[in-house]
C-alpha cells in the first residue's frame, strides 16, 4: 500500500490503563498522524499501525493484556504481519518472552528476555536509569538514522530487553553497561526510551514509524 497515494495509515494507541497514553497520542498528532485510542480489542479492526505503551511492573502489564482480552487479537494481527506495532518502554518489554521482574510470560513476539540493569560496584550511577541518554545505532533501520548524528532520548527504567539474536537489535545505550535501546523483528518495533518525552528526536522517530510503508 502506498500511504501517500491511497490514504493516511490508521494508527491506534492501546489504552491498557498503564499510564502515558495521552502523551503518546499527543506526540503522534504533532507528527500529523490520524490517531484513535483503542479501549477494547474489537477496536483493533482496520488498524495499520498499533502503539503499545505503558509504565510500571511487567506482571501488571501482562495482566492488563490478559484480563481485557487483548492477547489473542494482538498476536493474531502480528503473526499475520498485517499490522506494524511500536512498543514503548513497558510496551517493548511486554513483547518479550519473560522478565526477571515478574513471573508471568510475556507476549513472546520476539526471542528476548527482560533483565534488571546491572551497575559496576564502583559506579556512582543509580537504578532506575532516569533522564536523557544518547543511543548508538547498531544497524541501518527505518526509525533511527545514523546520518543524523547524535540522538538523545529520555529513559525511565530499571529493566531492559536482552535479545536472543543480535540482528534484532537496532540501537543500544549505556548506563553502567550497554543495553538494547531499540529492537525490531518482522513488523514489530520496540524502544526502551520514551519518544513521546524526547522532543525533536522522539517526534522524528514516531513520524518515521507512522510513515513506514504498510
Amino acid at each position: 500500500m502506498n500511504n501517500s497515494v491511497d490514504r493516511e495509515p490508521r494508527v491506534k494507541v492501546l489504552d491498557l490503563h498503564l499510564g502515558n497514553t495521552a502523551s503518546v497520542v499527543n506526540m503522534l498528532r504533532k507528527c500529523g498522524a490520524s490517531v484513535e485510542v483503542a479501549t477494547q480489542p474489537k477496536m483493533l479492526a482496520g488498524a495499520d499501525k498499533l502503539v503499545l505503551s505503558g509504565v510500571g511492573a511487567f506482571d501488571a502489564g501482562v495482566r492488563a493484556l490478559r484480563e481485557d482480552g487483548w492477547v489473542g487479537p494482538l498476536t493474531e494481527r502480528v503473526a499475520a504481519g498485517r499490522t506494524q506495532v511500536l512498543g514503548i518502554c513497558l510496551g517493548m518489554q511486554l513483547m518479550c518472552q519473560s522478565s526477571e521482574e515478574g513471573r508471568l510470560s510475556g507476549l513472546g513476539w520476539i526471542e528476548a528476555e527482560v533483565k534488571r540493569l546491572e551497575l559496576p560496584v564502583s559506579s556512582n550511577l543509580k537504578i532506575p536509569h532516569m533522564g536523557w541518554n544518547t543511543v548508538e545505532i547498531a544497524k541501518a533501520n527505518p526509525l533511527l538514522r545514523a546520518e543524523e548524528g547524535e540522538q538523545r532520548f529520555y529513559f525511565v527504567h530499571s529493566y531492559h530487553a536482552v535479545c536472543g539474536h543480535a540482528e534484532d537489535v537496532l540501537a543500544t545505550a549505556h548506563h553502567g553497561s550497554t543495553f538494547t535501546a531499540a529492537f525490531s523483528h518482522g513488523s514489530i518495533y520496540g524502544v526502551q526510551f520514551h519518544p513521546e518525552k524526547s522532543h525533536r528526536f522522539g517526534m522524528a522517530l514516531m513520524k518515521r514509524f507512522v510513515e513506514l510503508p504498510c
